[in-house]
């Protein structure tokens, strides 16, 4: 076998926990704020990947989700960045309810609303969203009264939906948009067009090297491969409405002693679910 068929093949980009590690860690700075840019259409002085956090339950009856890259901006704003794989019921209200636990983390006991800063959500899909059709692969959302459609009623809302199969579309057009690049590599780390890209793009050249460091870690291959099976069987639960092929992930990792955030990371069950297994 040639050392060309010995070469492991890169880990996804587009898998969930995957993009985290390769956006969301400490380190990884210029990467986010170069593929951030690109989303937002604006040059950033600085972002700070320190304060990536799991959103938790609170109570028993209240949602948990992961937050996969939270990313503050020149020091005032907080954007996320989630990368969905599965298709998921009441998608665009899961949006809202991820902005807003943001969004009010920021106010502190005082209540004092001054202190309520600009949330921007930027939601990457491997599906295209019913509804949508219309639109391009990428929609810029603020709230804006009805009627004449010209004022803004705030600024501190702001959301970005990227629907990554409407870039095949543009397949043949002349494409320069950055962000476009940015996706395309995110698709196929290894495509010529790719390496093309990387020649003047030197913050992709970085997330490549990063990513190929990350492909060769054993740790991570295992995590990507249990999270690929978690969301074949997050596939079936959204078909079939059953959990049970998740609970046995879960359940799996649990005997062999892993710990419970990775178990959440790749199952996106609660705690206190994990803990009744």
């Amino acid at each position: 076998m040639s050392q060309e068929e010995e070469k492991r093949k890169l880990l996804s980009p587009k898998l969930d926990v995957i993009f985290q590690a390769l956006f969301g860690e400490v380190g990884s700075e210029r990467i986010t704020k170069k593929f951030l840019e690109a989303i937002l259409d604006e040059e950033l002085e600085e972002v700070d990947l320190s304060r990536n956090i799991v959103l938790r339950r609170e109570t028993l009856e209240d949602k948990m989700g992961i937050l996969d890259v939270l990313v503050k901006i020149n020091n005032e704003e907080y954007c996320n960045v989630e990368m969905q794989m599965v298709e998921k019921d009441k998608l665009l209200e899961r949006i809202l309810y991820y902005w807003s636990r943001i969004y009010g983390k920021n106010l502190k006991s005082s209540n004092d609303y001054v202190e309520l800063k600009k949330t921007i959500e930027v939601l990457i899909v491997n599906f295209e969203i019913k509804k949508l059709e219309e639109l391009e692969y990428h929609s810029k959302w603020k709230i804006i009264e009805e009627k004449k459609r010209k004022l803004v009623l705030t600024e501190d809302l702001e959301i970005h939906i990227i629907e990554m199969p409407k870039i095949y579309k543009l397949a043949g057009e002349e494409q320069d948009e950055e962000l476009v690049k940015w996706l395309e590599f995110i698709e196929n780390p290894e495509s010529k067009k790719v390496e093309k890209y990387m020649e003047e793009n030197k913050e992709m050249k970085e997330a490549k090297e990063k990513l190929e460091v990350m492909s060769e870690d054993e740790r991570m291959q295992i995590l990507a491969e249990l999270r690929l099976k978690a969301i074949r069987d997050e596939k079936a639960v959204e078909r079939f409405g059953l959990k049970k092929g998740i609970r046995e992930i879960a359940k799996k990792m649990k005997e062999k002693g892993m710990d419970i955030k990775l178990i959440q990371e790749v199952t996106d069950l609660t705690e206190e679910e994990i803990n009744l297994l």
